[in-house]
């Protein structure tokens, strides 16, 4: 996130695209509550399901399925055609301005209407609504990412707002809701395949000069394969070995019967978890690991904001954390780690990760500090970008609409799209082994809205045949407006319904996320 959580409460305009806020990030969900109810924060939601903040929204935009870009683009066609861009903000904050403007020009409202079905003049007020705002905060998640062309979704919204001055100034922002408790940690502490630590480029020279000298060894600099490229390497003969630490595979990529071949294919998997899932059933090896209660360490947060977590009880049986079983493997593999405890890690990154640098365990004794936070004497950063952007000027990206990589046609004529449920968890593997969310949600379920289910013969608590060019699954079908017609809904936290073997494997050329919101299935009562 650019900007802070409890900004969200006190800004004049929310914009919701592309995240089920209430369900999958519930604390932020009620930040925005808040702000409607008790602050007068306008707010626009903009998503083909009926999601939960739709009640409280002054408009909802209600596009078809992966057409985020056709909608962003037509808002700002109206704020340009009508005049209410910062001009200021535009002439002396950011560059390629024109180049925006121009392919933003073809979409009016009434071609935007034409691709997502949203009318014209919801998206004029819409638009008004956003530019006139004092300060709007932009808030997105999976539903923006997860296609093939993610990366244009989020770039649209850098440009939406970066057109009316909102990016470095409190209560702004482009914010993307992190989807675990830690996964901003991850990719900052260098989890991605082109970056060490704190996003320093691996293809750098003197990053990699800096690294060499830190860790007394060479580096190969050569950026590695995203964990969605891993199962075409494998069936190239490419990656012999998987190394699988806290992820469950199996269930939550896509295209699951291509990556069930890619694990066959393996000659040596190791999973390292809290407990057995679907992946390590696959595993030659199991490593036991601690969980959040059982170590000491820090996550990071989606505001940026790194906590201290505190071992609160001993690890059952020969399960250790992280980090330890980790520095054993590499010292049995020729590579000394003789760390002593998580916080002497923590003065590595210090050293060596520049936005961490005074992030120390004293400073977050008790509270976090949000990066970045060079030195310590720095509080830390509340809103990013606030005099400059970290190039200088703030980049206006033309983007164009690029379709979906797999349409409804004549044989699959509905839209399959997934997400998650307030009450389960990512793929089940905690939260499935708590009785009161079980109780809560125990299975999978397809919304499919009514008019649908009445052409097709469905009703409530029937079984449903769902279908893709990649395979088949069943589960109870739960009819309702929430999917708009044309559209069905599935999470993915069921085995017994996994709904991966049906979503494509497309990936989005920069991000490399697969395109988890859209698919084309057919529909049928079992």
């Amino acid at each position: 996130m650019t900007n802070s959580i409890d900004e969200i409460e006190f800004t004049d305009l929310i914009l919701a695209i592309g995240t089920n806020t209430t369900e999958n990030h519930p604390v932020i969900g009620s930040k925005v509550k808040r702000a409607v109810r008790q602050q007068g924060a306008k707010l626009i939601v903009i998503d083909p399901r009926e999601i939960g903040l739709v009640r409280y929204a002054n408009i909802w935009l209600r596009p078809k399925p992966g057409t985020n870009v056709v909608v962003l683009n037509g808002l700002m066609n109206v704020i340009i055609n009508e005049d209410l861009y910062a001009k200021e903000y535009v002439k002396t904050r950011t560059e390629g301005f024109e180049a925006m403007k121009d392919t933003v020009d073809k979409y009016t409202p009434e071609y935007v209407e034409e691709i997502t079905g949203i009318p014209a003049e919801d998206l004029k007020t819409a638009a008004r609504m956003y530019a006139e705002a004092n300060s709007a905060s932009i808030l997105y998640a999976m539903g923006i990412t997860q296609h093939s062309h993610g990366t244009d979704n989020v770039k649209s919204c850098a440009n939406l707002a970066m057109l009316c001055g909102n990016v470095g100034i409190e209560g702004g922002g482009v914010n993307p809701l992190r989807g675990q408790n830690n996964v901003q940690g991850a990719c900052d502490m260098g989890a991605l395949p082109n970056v060490f630590p704190a996003y320093q480029q691996v293809a750098s020279d003197e990053v990699m000069t800096k690294f060499e000298r830190a860790w007394g060894v060479s580096l190969p600099g050569t950026p590695g394969l995203t964990v969605t490229e891993v199962p075409n390497a494998v069936m190239d003969g490419k990656v012999k070995a998987l190394y699988i630490m806290g992820e469950n595979s199996m269930l939550s990529d896509p295209d699951l019967s291509h990556l069930e071949k890619a694990m066959k294919k393996l000659e040596f998997i190791v999973t390292q978890d809290i407990f057995l899932n679907e992946t390590a059933e696959f595993a030659d090896v199991v490593l036991p690991s601690a969980c959040f209660a059982e170590k000491d360490g820090t996550f990071t947060n989606t505001e940026r904001r790194v906590q201290r977590i505190r071992k609160a009880v001993d690890v059952p049986g020969d399960a250790k954390p992280d980090w330890q079983i980790i520095s054993e493997l590499a010292t049995k593999m020729g590579y000394a780690m003789n760390y002593s405890s998580a916080e002497e890690i923590m003065t590595e990154i210090n050293q060596l990760a520049p936005s961490y640098g005074g992030i120390t365990y004293e400073r977050i004794e008790d509270e976090g500090l949000q990066w970045p936070c060079p030195n310590t004497e720095h509080p830390g950063t509340k809103y990013l970008h606030k005099d400059k952007f970290t190039r200088g000027l703030g980049l206006f990206s033309p983007i164009d609409y690029r379709p979906s990589e797999e349409l409804p046609d004549e044989k699959y004529p509905y839209y399959l799209s997934t997400g998650r449920i307030l009450y389960q968890f990512h793929t089940g593997t905690m939260s499935r082994r708590t009785r009161g969310l079980v109780e809560r949600a125990p299975e999978s379920l397809v919304e499919i809205n009514p008019r649908d289910a009445g052409k097709l013969g469905i009703e409530e608590g029937m079984f449903v045949k769902i279908t893709s060019r990649r395979g088949s699954v069943q589960a109870k079908a739960k009819v309702t407006e929430r999917p708009p017609e044309g559209t069905v809904f599935m999470t993915f936290h069921f085995r017994e319904a996994a709904v991966n073997l049906l979503t494509n494997s497309a990936l989005d050329p920069i991000g490399k996320i697969p395109e988890y919101k859209v698919c084309a299935v057919k529909v049928e009562a079992a």
